[in-house]
């Protein structure tokens, strides 16, 4: 598994929306730099990293959400969850397959074609899963995922929200909410 980039200038005295800034913009370029070669099905751990680098950015646009627009938050995070969920139905025949291909290299000879028919199956649904995943990919082209990223990352650069709201502050200085 890819290991989650470190975010560079990032201080624990920066303001929250510069945090967010700082943050979406690594993990968001982890996402497009994961995505390269991702329809190719004899490298499987592609569409497992990019499935993290999804999974990673939902997770900061969840919690810097207050820095963002609203409505291009919820779009873009919309967006990076139908992305995640065509990785997903990708990766599960993906992991099934390689299972069964190791099982038939140990199986008795006599069991082979019985795990070779149920692979076939599970590459059936890999190649399914792998078309929606394309059609997933070109909505995220055709609507601009990363430039609405950047849209974002703007957004929080702009310093539209500079401290956590009041009830995360008290959370985190043990405080009652």
């Amino acid at each position: 598994m890819a290991k989650a980039r470190a975010i560079p200038d990032l201080e624990a005295g920066a303001s929250f929306a510069d945090a967010a800034a700082k943050v979406v913009a690594v993990r968001a370029q982890e996402l497009a730099d994961h995505s390269e070669n991702v329809l190719d099905t004899t490298d499987i751990e592609r569409v497992h990293d990019m499935r993290v680098a999804t999974r990673r950015l939902r997770a900061v646009l969840e919690i810097f959400a207050p820095c963002f627009p609203k409505a291009l938050h919820r779009d873009v995070l919309h967006d990076v969850k139908a992305l995640a969920d065509a990785l997903g139905e990708r990766r599960d025949p993906d992991v099934h397959i390689a299972a069964l291909d190791a099982l038939a290299a140990r199986a008795k000879p006599s069991s082979r074609a019985g795990v070779r028919l149920l692979a076939g199956r599970f590459r059936d649904e890999q190649a399914a899963a792998n078309e929606r995943l394309a059609e997933a990919l070109e909505r995220a082209e055709a609507t601009n995922l990363d430039d609405r990223l950047r849209q974002l990352i703007g957004s929080a650069e702009a310093g539209r929200l500079t401290q956590p709201p009041k009830s995360r502050a008290r959370m985190a200085s043990g405080g009652q909410a």
